[in-house]
């Protein structure tokens, strides 16, 4: 069976345990601190619930109308779940400061620790269980799911603390303000997942992946494979990488030649991603492309004018004798 598809029923089956657990060790003992443990299971269980779907539709491959897969629905997932973080933060923050207002009415304190205490011990182990499978497989979703287990932990632990600082001191008010600050440390949590998120969607780069490929490329000239190379560009989404880059070789040399060759460096950028699914496109141009295009390919849109896009268009397709009219341009834009 596949690992993460078992690592997410666990923490299905132990958000369950967690959720009951705590709303009893909150009705014996009727605190603020333990509530809002309870609170943040309850947001936790319909978090794992969209990680679970997540689980199976990113793993799902490509059709037709999605070529590229489904894998980013996994940056979507841990948005998710960070703003439903969010939600039971400003939830547990609220209750505190109404039990801090009002006062609050703790028993059986000693009860309510052992069992927020047992669950907490659980909940650590869950998440540094499906942290490790969600790195080990490149899922966003379980390593964000086993964050969000983990945190759940520390604030139990947190909570065990405070519950026996009152239970110790007599300090009723402690319980309330221990709630607040569990709830400040929640918001943290969900402010690191929502930043995750936005990354992932905005196909931000990793920076050691970055000095991977250009390593490997500047390697690639220095050893005479290609001539050059520019436009290269790289995404991540999930498990998936996809690589683009354009080569260029020598003007005289064959095409096939130069798709060989084209070959051993894709083969070596995808050696560089072991265990993940790598795509690698590459273009092949020749060497003296750098010298009608000194911008780099800059783009250009086809509802300017189009005599100046004849112009562009020209001064790439001149050489092999192929005539472009405004007519063609406004054709292509239309269609």
């Amino acid at each position: 069976m596949d690992p993460r598809r078992v690592a997410m029923a666990a923490s299905i089956l132990v958000a369950v345990l967690m959720l009951g657990g705590k709303l009893i060790a909150w009705a014996i003992t009727g605190s603020a601190a333990i509530l809002s443990d309870a609170i943040e299971s309850v947001i936790h269980l319909g978090a794992t619930a969209i990680a679970a779907f997540a689980i199976w539709w990113t793993a799902k491959p490509a059709d037709e109308d999605h070529p590229y897969g489904h894998g980013k629905f996994a940056y979507f997932s841990a948005g998710f779940e960070g703003a439903l973080i969010l939600v039971a933060a400003l939830a547990i923050i609220a209750t505190a400061s109404r039990a801090l207002y009002f006062g609050p009415e703790l028993q059986q304190l000693g009860v309510g620790i052992l069992i927020t205490g047992a669950l907490g011990l659980v909940n650590l182990a869950l998440g540094a269980y499906l942290v490790q499978v969600g790195r080990r497989h490149q899922s966003l979703v379980l390593v964000a799911n086993g964050q969000h287990v983990l945190t759940d932990s520390w604030t139990s632990a947190g909570v065990v603390l405070g519950v026996a600082l009152v239970w110790a001191t007599g300090q009723l008010w402690l319980d309330p303000v221990l709630a607040i600050l569990v709830g400040l440390n929640i918001i943290w949590t969900s402010g690191r997942l929502l930043k995750t998120s936005f990354e992932g969607l905005m196909d931000r780069t990793h920076p050691a992946e970055t000095a991977r490929l250009d390593e490997c490329l500047r390697r690639a000239v220095a050893e005479g494979l290609i001539v050059s190379y520019h436009q290269v560009r790289h995404r991540r989404m999930g498990h998936e990488v996809l690589i683009e880059s354009h080569l260029l070789f020598e003007d005289d040399m064959s095409l096939q030649a130069a798709h060989a060759r084209a070959g051993v460096v894709e083969r070596r950028i995808g050696a560089l991603f072991p265990g993940e699914n790598v795509t690698v496109t590459t273009h092949l141009e020749p060497s003296s492309h750098d010298d009608q295009h000194p911008e780099s390919h800059a783009n250009f849109s086809c509802q300017g004018d189009p005599d100046a896009v004849v112009q562009l268009l020209t001064a790439d397709l001149g050489s092999a004798g192929v005539i472009v009219t405004p007519k063609d341009v406004q054709a292509g834009a239309d269609g």
